[in-house]
């Protein structure tokens, strides 16, 4: 009677189906008494060999995974749940989107059952599907996110998204900032908005949307000419939020200039006569941006003003959040230190400002096409 194989031990052979050599180690029975066994691949035998004698060492020391049936759809929805307790719930959402990407083509395989060629070829599928190269390493960097975590806590042996690279050629649209003239003409097709101060405020400050939405009027001291970013109001899943802004520097003191704050003041008087024609109806939440009966303005209605606005101006369409990237590039082509101007975009350091934020205007692109004797003659040429 043959030898009944024991736990840890195993057998290399060639599994047809895949085209590739194969070992198994049996690692216990279920409940129904059918061995439950591990599975790894190989291109060549040695390759399974060195798996295989890796697999009965764990075995050995006590360290070998067990399979399971949770799936990776079931694995990932666990690993959610407790980035929602360490993260911004706007973060929280991102990574459930990006990660929805990977779940629908490998949402129903076996955790353990997962190989590099499972995830090399779920990447090929969202690439087909249309998915932007920055999505897909997105969605590829938070599947090694979750299966590092099964290796961590010995339900994987190891982790299968680490033999898998991405490196498709990327072309990320830059983001657009509008020129002086352009900025003039958006600014007078805004008159008469009820979020005309909004823009104007991203525009002449450089404040994130979530920002703006989220000031209230204890954050300011127009007389100091002074504003504090302490809060964000943004979209989460559907609903609108309120958090801290987006890193610890964007927490910060912002200097306004006086067109600023008399605009701001116009805001005030005008929130005020809202308040005293409303009466009990009036709903005052503090906020600097309100609807008439003092609700705060849910962040999509911005979006859905500035495009109103262009395309009265006659206008390119651009983001809300591109008023932010034309402030820091007009205050840097204006001659503002790079460290002034970081300080109040609330970034971390000037390198990051002057490499996410400084577009050059079609104007300095003609200004600076400079014959070749202005070249050679090494003054200094006049600023405009």
């Amino acid at each position: 009677m043959p030898k009944r194989r024991g736990n840890g031990e195993g057998t290399i052979f060639y599994h047809k189906p895949s085209g590739r050599y194969a070992a198994q180690v049996t690692v216990g029975r279920g409940e129904d008494g059918r061995p439950k066994r591990i599975t790894v691949y190989g291109k060549t035998r040695a390759e399974v060999a060195a798996k295989l004698a890796e697999l009965s060492a764990q075995a050995f020391k006590g360290t070998l995974p067990k399979p399971e049936a949770i799936t990776f759809r079931e694995w990932a929805e666990r690993w959610l749940a407790r980035k929602e307790k360490e993260v911004r719930p706007k973060t929280a959402l991102v990574y459930r989107q990006d990660l929805a990407h990977m779940t629908t083509v490998l949402g129903d395989l076996r955790l353990q059952a997962l190989r590099p060629h499972h995830i090399r070829e779920a990447l090929d599928r969202l690439a087909e599907k249309g998915l932007s190269p920055r999505t897909i390493r997105k969605a590829l960097t938070l599947t090694r996110a979750v299966l590092e975590e099964g290796v961590k806590l010995e339900l994987l042996p190891r982790n299968p998204a680490d033999a898998v690279e991405y490196r498709a050629p990327t072309s990320p649209k830059a983001a657009a900032a509008l020129g002086p003239e352009e900025v003039a003409r958006l600014l007078e097709a805004a008159q008469g908005e009820r979020l005309f101060p909004a823009f104007y405020l991203m525009l002449a400050v450089g404040l994130r949307r979530g920002e703006v939405l989220g000031l209230k009027w204890e954050d300011l001291d127009l007389e100091a000419g002074l504003l504090r970013v302490r809060r964000a109001r943004v979209g989460v899943g559907g609903k609108v939020v309120e958090s801290y802004p987006k890193t610890r520097n964007a927490l910060r003191a912002v200097a306004l200039p006086p067109d600023v704050v008399a605009v701001l003041q116009d805001l005030r008087a005008r929130q005020e006569e809202e308040a005293r024609m409303a009466g009990e109806d009036w709903q005052g939440s503090g906020y600097l941006f309100t609807d008439p009966l003092g609700r705060p303005v849910h962040p999509d209605t911005l979006n859905k003003v500035l495009r109103r606005v262009l395309k009265r101006a006659g206008l390119p369409e651009v983001r809300v959040h591109d008023l932010r990237h034309t402030y820091a590039t007009l205050a840097l082509r204006r001659g503002v230190p790079v460290e002034v101007v970081s300080e109040r975009l609330g970034h971390s350091t000037p390198a990051f400002t002057l490499a996410t934020y400084r577009h050059v205007l079609d104007e300095e692109r003609r200004a600076y096409a400079l014959p070749l004797a202005e070249l050679l003659s090494g003054r200094p040429r006049a600023q405009a």
